[in-house]
């Protein structure tokens, strides 16, 4: 039987756009409580004001922030019931010549931040004897795509993080989903060359899917469904086998099709500290 989700305190990393902006209008709907954190607090306070949501600021990347974040929603809204850790960011290009400012604050965002979400939701969820812990990954956290080496790598380790901490959960009424979706149009895709066979979904694809596992709670809920087979049926070949798919797929594509002219304002906006982070939602 699908949970009730009216009247559940729902917590939202990124959610002033995108993807967590979709995800948070999504649980208004089914009647919860939603609160959405982000750096760029007025843009979050507009958005939660049109959506029926309240706004924290938030910097995934800093413990204390998150903590602070924590600590802010449940004095307003009580107990957290659902943390959505969809914070994310991306920047696409050759990771040899990838700066490693880039390279550390991809890694910040997305792994990092998702880290501090866990463990600062784990403790009160275990006291409770409940709670709903949702990470935000992507399809590259399964397989590595070149052009974004090292948001696969972050992604790559929230997959790792969530299954030994999911084993470490086990007994304690917290659950721990993953939700795996191909790319989205979002911001974070915003100039990005188009593999072969494989359509854009759009944020509220994502954030139904998000909905879903929050009624009925999964380990993987890969978005479409029918992609969580293809994942799998590819580890299963040998090595040069997987490569030529990836070429057929065009996935190999990716720095010789993006269109890094349509990225400028949105991977500018990641390197300036009042509004960056927290916004992209992680594909």
């Amino acid at each position: 039987m699908p949970k009730d989700l009216r009247n559940k305190v729902v917590a939202i990393t990124g959610g002033s756009r995108g993807i967590g902006l979709a995800t948070a209008e999504a649980f208004v709907a089914a009647g919860a409580k939603v609160a959405i954190g982000a750096r760029d607090l007025e843009r979050a306070r507009a958005a939660a004001v049109r959506i029926g949501a309240t706004a924290h600021a938030l910097d995934v990347t800093d413990a204390a922030s998150v903590a602070a974040f924590w600590q802010g929603v449940e004095a307003e809204l009580g107990a957290i019931d659902v943390l959505v850790n969809n914070a994310g960011e991306m920047i696409v290009g050759s990771f040899e010549h990838e700066s490693v400012d880039d390279s550390t604050h991809q890694l910040g965002v997305n792994l990092l931040g998702t880290l501090n979400g866990m463990k600062t939701a784990i403790g009160p969820m275990r006291a409770r004897g409940s709670g709903h812990i949702i990470n935000m990954v992507s399809a590259v956290g399964m397989i590595g795509l070149p052009g974004c080496a090292t948001y696969s790598a972050a992604k790559h380790g929230v997959v790792g993080l969530s299954e030994g901490v999911r084993a470490e959960l086990r007994g304690s009424g917290v659950q721990l989903s993953i939700v795996l979706p191909i790319p989205a149009q979002t911001e974070l895709t915003s100039g990005v060359g188009k593999g072969r066979f494989v359509p854009l979904l759009t944020p509220d694809d994502i954030a139904k899917a998000v909905l879903r596992t929050a009624r009925r709670p999964v380990y993987n809920r890969y978005v479409p469904g029918w992609t969580n087979p293809v994942t799998r049926s590819l580890f299963l070949l040998p090595q040069p086998w997987r490569d030529a798919m990836g070429r057929f797929l065009k996935a190999d594509q990716l720095l010789r099709t993006t269109d890094f002219q349509a990225r400028t304002g949105y991977e500018a906006r990641l390197k300036t500290p009042s509004v960056a982070g927290g916004d992209g939602g992680g594909r």
